[in-house]
């Protein structure tokens, strides 16, 4: 009868590199952390990344974190992943961090407190040493908790009501002035505005931005032409503008708050068999991935998502490595791109 026999191969430790690479164990760990490889001479971390390389040697990442209580990583709150304004971002976030040694946990909260809250609690847990939250409503406890506990976090792409917490942002008001000027240059004197939801900074300061740049065109602020989307999606855009045009409000243009809505705007004419920018021209905002494929190609205001993120990323290291210092926050430029669904009305 033949048997066989299983044995466990022994996995090489960082003692076996250290003895391997002949330094202090210490030195082994220093130079196989991206963080601290800059305290070992670079001939000596070569060598014993050679070496850790050759036994195959894997540093844990979770015996480090619970003993030094410091993962080198953070956390990454994305309101809902499906969005693809939101991908940009987490690259952004990323590509910044890999290099210093951290990597991010991406959550998706689908704008649920709850869930958010739990997402938040669990990677407490496993010791991430900061936060990059895209979810910020203008009133956020779990943000004033988790500050409170002196946890470092950075807003990206909103803000709160106070200006406690660093935040990177787009500069929405020049992004919504630079498109009621492009309409009004075409002709427009009765643009209507979808609004995004009031409890986030992105929809209130869109919707200001909005009748600030009507103001100074001198041109009406009519209260019918402007509708409070809920939500920032395609069927809220949708439902939104069928609103419109089934109300006597007359228009010939509509700046929605961001991409999505206009994509329901889009849905809302073709079922009407109403054609953009024949009978209304759309602009939106964001200019999200294939907005240029639509038919007709989306005019939208430009924001550098990537550079949200990153620019998210590099606060955020800032305020683990000086948490004494002052917060600030980033306000990033925008352009409009003029494509295909404005045009001037019709005479």
């Amino acid at each position: 009868m033949t048997r066989s026999y299983h044995s466990k191969v022994r996995q090489p430790t960082l003692q076996d590199v250290a003895d391997n690479a002949q330094v202090h164990r210490a030195t082994a760990s220093r130079a196989l952390n991206p963080a601290t490889r800059h305290l070992v001479n670079a001939e000596t971390a070569d060598r014993v990344e050679r070496v850790a390389r050759s036994l195959g040697y894997r540093p844990n990442p979770i015996a480090r974190s619970l003993k030094t209580s410091r993962s080198a990583s953070i956390g990454l709150v994305i309101p809902d992943l499906t969005n693809p304004l939101f991908p940009p971002i987490a690259r952004g976030v990323e590509d910044v961090l890999r290099p210093v040694g951290y990597s991010a946990w991406i959550v998706n909260t689908d704008n649920d407190p709850a869930r958010e809250a739990d997402a938040v609690e669990s990677m407490r847990v496993r010791n991430v040493e900061g936060f990059v939250f895209a979810t910020a409503r203008l009133e956020h406890p779990l943000l004033d908790e988790l500050t409170a506990a002196g946890s470092p976090v950075v807003l990206v792409n909103r803000r709160i009501a106070t200006a406690a917490i660093p935040s990177v942002t787009a500069d929405d008001a020049t992004g919504v002035a630079l498109a009621v000027r492009h309409l009004v240059e075409l002709g427009h004197q009765r643009i209507a505005h979808l609004a995004g939801p009031q409890d986030l900074s992105t929809g209130r300061g869109r919707l200001r931005a909005f009748r600030q740049a009507l103001q100074d065109h001198g041109l009406p602020d009519d209260p019918e032409r402007l509708i409070v989307c809920t939500s920032w999606t395609e069927s809220a855009g949708a439902a939104a503008l069928t609103a419109l045009l089934d109300s006597d409000v007359d228009f010939t243009a509509v700046l929605a708050g961001n991409d999505l809505l206009a994509l329901g705007c889009y849905d809302a004419l073709a079922a009407r068999g109403l054609r953009c920018p024949d009978d209304v021209s759309v602009v939106g905002f964001n200019d999200t991935p294939f907005m240029d494929k639509l038919s007709p190609p989306l005019t939208t205001v430009r924001i550098p998502h990537y550079e949200l993120g990153a620019e998210a990323a590099r606060l955020l290291l800032t305020e683990i490595q000086e948490p004494d210092r002052h917060p600030r926050s980033v306000l990033l430029p925008l352009t409009l791109v003029v494509r295909g669904s404005t045009a001037p009305p019709r005479p």
